[in-house]
């Protein structure tokens, strides 16, 4: 299943605070995992292309050595749920980036140290 990264958005950093991490399988193609549980699978799956995220559930390793195919979950609950993870938190990304923008509490007062600023 996919998903648009909205153009503000990196990706990747998307993908990095959603709790996944790069999949370093001598692969040619970069892509991210975040495991379900303890043990490396089952795990959700992502692969990026430009602005679209590609996700699926892998269940299980691949069943024949050499082989690249798997039995990954492109569609059904489990997976929908975690688009709808990732649609949540691309638009706190976004809310964050709007209220990032300097603040008065800053510009008010230009002698006022930066670590009092941050036991406000």
């Amino acid at each position: 299943m996919n998903i648009t990264v909205p153009a503000q958005l990196n990706p990747v950093a998307v993908v990095k605070r959603a709790g996944y991490g790069l999949v370093r399988d001598g692969s040619p193609q970069t892509s991210y995992a975040r495991r379900l549980g303890g043990g490396f699978y089952p795990r959700f799956h992502i692969y990026i292309n430009g602005s679209e995220i590609g996700l699926h559930l892998d269940q299980k390793q691949t069943s024949y050595q050499g082989q690249k195919k798997h039995s990954g979950e492109y569609d059904g609950e489990t997976v929908i749920a975690e688009i709808e993870r990732l649609k949540q938190l691309m638009q706190i990304m976004l809310t964050d980036q709007v209220g990032s923008q300097p603040t008065s509490g800053l510009t008010d007062n230009p002698g006022k140290k930066i670590w009092q600023f941050w036991k406000k």
